[in-house]
């Protein structure tokens, strides 16, 4: 089941990642709705989050908690929505999308385009909050 996920976690493809341990990772969404927009992947293959076992599903809140609150001291928002869609990549994986409306959670949304060095200043703030 080698997803998009599993060759950004081998290094295969390259990414900006915000946080790694040796079972999960994050990284700046390719595809964002917003500045900040950030996916936290369990390292472990797995299609469903709720197949996961429960104490990786537990660790893999914990993992994402922390990064949620990186998110929302680095970019400016009033909160961090999270999502869990699991249609787009068969790869179990959390949307966390910092908000200031409803609506910057809606993936029916445009996404944003943005530069290399956009996302590199984004995945630096993240990284230094």
């Amino acid at each position: 089941m080698s997803s998009i996920f599993s060759k950004i976690i081998s290094g295969e493809i390259d990414s900006y990642i915000i946080a790694e341990d040796e079972k999960h990772i994050a990284f700046l969404d390719a595809m964002p709705l917003v500045k900040g927009h950030t996916l936290v992947v369990p390292k472990k293959e797995t299609d469903l989050i709720f197949d996961l076992e429960s104490e990786d599903y537990k660790n893999l809140w914990a993992f994402t908690q922390n990064i949620a609150k990186q998110i929302k001291k680095a970019v400016p928002c009033k909160r961090v929505g999270v999502a869990v869609v699991g249609l787009e990549v068969p790869h179990a994986h959390i949307h966390l999308v910092p908000l200031n409306t409803i609506d910057d959670l809606n993936f029916k949304n445009a996404r944003l385009t943005l530069s290399a060095d956009e996302y590199k200043e984004i995945q630096q703030s993240i990284i230094n909050a």
